[in-house]
């Protein structure tokens, strides 16, 4: 591991708050122009990271107490500190978001530089190993799952839903998801293995209102648990009324087995 810890950027202790444990950790990119110039020049990634700081500092709306990643990797395989270990992320989109998982970030963007390299993608799983050494759960997560965003980018989702490997390592096979089947597929009486996978998906998501199972028959605890879920997205009011839309199905990712 290639480990540049805050100090050495002239940061101090981070002030954001205190959080020993999560589910686990969600990737990102930057999602705007990253320059190419990364790849020659490591010294462009330790100013990239400053910079990232800095604006986040600056940014009234967000009111971050520090840059909002626990980490970043850069192209040449350094580990950069951000708020560290034990630190709540201010990047996952809210604060439960933000409780609920820790962040890493690639230094890539959707536009110049949106290939990690294998030695990024090394650094990437150093941060995660060290902060799942460090309380971080077993969930490996990109930010689009559970949020409205592209981030992380396709490469670097896909290589989250591959398994996260190193580099040279044989991923595992993406995994194949239900597609929505309509709203009027969840009513009494509905009974599907589709149904059980949904119920285990929102085990894993801590959406769970479930005293048995979950099972194949979609009852009062499945639209309660989906309720729960539908929230945890941001949903409210009707929208949060436990009946599964395509959106918050397409990002719950129902394994087809």
């Amino acid at each position: 591991m290639k480990l540049i810890e805050r100090s050495a950027f002239g940061w101090p202790e981070s002030a954001a708050p205190l959080q020993a444990t999560t589910l686990g950790v969600k990737v990102h990119y930057e999602g705007t122009k990253v320059s190419p110039a990364l790849l020659d020049d490591h010294d462009a990634c330790i100013t990239e990271w400053q910079d990232i700081r800095i604006a986040h500092l600056a940014n009234p709306k967000e009111n971050w107490s520090d840059i909002a990643y626990n980490y970043a990797a850069c192209p040449h395989g350094f580990l950069l500190e951000g708020r560290g270990i034990g630190h709540r992320s201010g990047a996952n989109g809210n604060q439960q978001l933000n409780k609920d998982h820790y962040a890493i970030v690639g230094l890539v963007g959707d536009s110049g530089l949106t290939q990690p390299t294998d030695a990024m993608l090394d650094a990437l799983r150093d941060g995660i190993d060290l902060l799942q050494s460090n309380g971080a759960g077993a969930d490996i997560k990109g930010h689009q799952d559970g949020f409205a965003t592209a981030c992380p980018g396709e490469p670097l989702e896909t290589w989250v839903r591959s398994g996260a490997p190193r580099a040279g390592a044989t991923p595992l096979p993406l995994a194949e998801f239900e597609p929505f089947p309509g709203p009027d597929f969840f009513r009494p009486g509905r009974h599907s293995a589709v149904i059980t996978r949904m119920g285990v998906r929102l085990v894993q998501e801590g959406c769970s209102r479930y005293k048995v199972g979950p099972g194949p028959d979609w009852g009062p605890a499945d639209q309660a648990s989906y309720s729960v879920y539908q929230q945890k997205l941001g949903f409210s009011g009707a929208d949060a009324d436990g009946i599964p839309g395509r959106r918050s199905w397409d990002e719950l990712r129902v394994p087809t087995a």
